[in-house]
């Protein structure tokens, strides 16, 4: 893990009496990867409502850019991309840099293995240690070539003939399920991935694909040469966002905060159902759905937590917020036991030691087991000095811990928070009352 080492890249958060009022999220940065990628192989110009200027969404634009595809702003802030149809992109003059998001590397892994020219994806460190042979089985399997170094990037994508499989997944992984089936687009014939277990579905939604179920499977189908209709996008609030604030307002002494237009996908919001069994009081008004999306307004005030057992199938639908979901578990009473989220050894940190260490440094009775943690609460958290490790949700989880803890908390590398959620540390403060 990669520790902070300028001095200047920290963020001091105080014990905070109350939380209220407005939040205004970020848009969803998954869903906006996917707009922007199936924008630049629709036929003729889209437009994209709340693209977020976060690092990840920004680093799939300048890769959809560096590939050939016009985009622009307007002055109303929406993003139009100019799409020449699946066979319009072209060979990018150097590799193409990933950043850190790993969602970008992957799904572009499946959209480039079956063009007719080879592309190098890169990344920056954290992203270069992360495992990326899960997406190169498949792919080998359609007759793509895949280079990689000890099975992480930098990636070399060589242009290859596909042909269609059916492939099980062998872990829940909606980048791995999308990077397949995005690949199918360019197959000869019918690509077929299967579920198991169902985990973030902003793809087929996107791609118009129906699901069959059977058997306890999940079988996902899409035809080679299927072309992709220009169309507005409309990016909703980010659910994985919400997810600090829905904590935060849980777990401070008195809280009640609105956040407006918050996508709601099923296989997004396992931390919804999760905090309300623990007791939190939270609202969920003015429903709707927007680009065949859910989305929802989210009330939020304080209340008392008691400790759960997560696991199983529920875990690929809150994988993001088990960081934030950790810090709820520190004001609970009694047990919590998080387990089967092996995955998190993987991301941007290995944020279940990330966790470990900077939970117990605020005085957290906290386990790490392989898979996952166990928590004992409620505990007086004291503040201290934290690292961030260069992750995001590690930076913005132990932000919220410090509104309960006695005192300042300081967290080193605190500006990796600006990958999904920019003006994270200001909108503590102002909710707070302190801007």
């Amino acid at each position: 893990m990669s520790v902070s080492d300028d001095p200047l890249d920290r963020a001091t958060v105080e014990a905070a009496p109350y939380l209220t009022g407005r939040a205004e999220l970020p848009a969803d940065k998954s869903i906006a990867h996917r707009t922007a990628m199936l924008a630049a192989l629709g036929d003729g110009e889209s437009r994209i409502v709340h693209y977020p200027g976060s690092a990840d969404p920004q680093s799939t634009l300048s890769c959809v850019r560096a590939l050939g595809i016009p985009t622009s702003v307007d002055a109303e802030g929406v993003l139009h991309v100019f799409g020449r149809g699946p066979g319009g992109l072209r060979q990018p003059e150097g590799p193409l840099d990933c950043g850190n998001s790993g969602t970008t590397m992957r799904l572009f892994a499946g959209i480039l293995a079956g063009q007719r020219f080879g592309t190098v994806l890169t990344g920056d460190a954290s992203l270069s240690g992360r495992p990326m042979r899960r997406v190169q089985a498949p792919l080998g399997a359609m007759g793509a070539r895949i280079e990689l170094v000890d099975g992480h990037a930098p990636m070399r994508v060589l242009g290859s003939r596909l042909r269609g499989i059916e492939y099980e997944l062998p872990v829940a992984s909606a980048q791995v399920k999308s990077c397949v089936l995005l690949a199918g687009l360019f197959a000869d014939g019918t690509t077929t991935v299967v579920e198991t277990t169902p985990s973030r579905d902003h793809t087929e939604r996107m791609l118009g694909l129906d699901a069959v179920e059977i058997g306890g499977r999940r079988y996902l189908s899409v035809e080679g040469g299927r072309r992709v209709p220009a169309g507005l996008y409309v990016v909703p609030g980010d659910f994985s966002a919400a997810a600090f604030l829905l904590v935060a307002g849980s777990i401070v002494g008195e809280a009640a905060l609105v956040l407006p237009g918050v996508g709601m996908n099923p296989t997004r919001t396992g931390l919804l159902e999760v905090l309300r069994a623990m007791g939190a009081r939270i609202v969920v008004s003015n429903e709707r759905t927007v680009s065949g999306e859910p989305v929802a307004d989210l009330l939020v005030h304080s209340s008392g937590l008691t400790g759960v057992t997560v696991g199983g199938s529920i875990i690929p639908n809150l994988v993001d917020e088990i960081p934030i979901l950790a810090v709820a578990a520190t004001q609970a009473e009694g047990r919590t036991v998080i387990s089967d989220a092996g995955e998190l050894r993987v991301k941007e940190s290995d944020r279940l030691a990330a966790l470990a260490r900077g939970l117990t440094a605020l005085g957290a009775r906290v386990e790490e087991r392989p898979d996952g943690l166990v928590i004992d609460g409620p505990t007086p958290l004291v503040g201290a000095t934290v690292e961030a490790f260069g992750d995001h949700r590690i930076a913005m989880a132990m932000g919220v811990a410090g509104l309960v803890a006695s005192g300042s908390t300081t967290v080193l590398g605190a500006s990796s928070a600006s990958v999904s959620f920019p003006g994270f540390w200001a909108l503590l403060d102002r909710l707070g009352g302190r801007a």
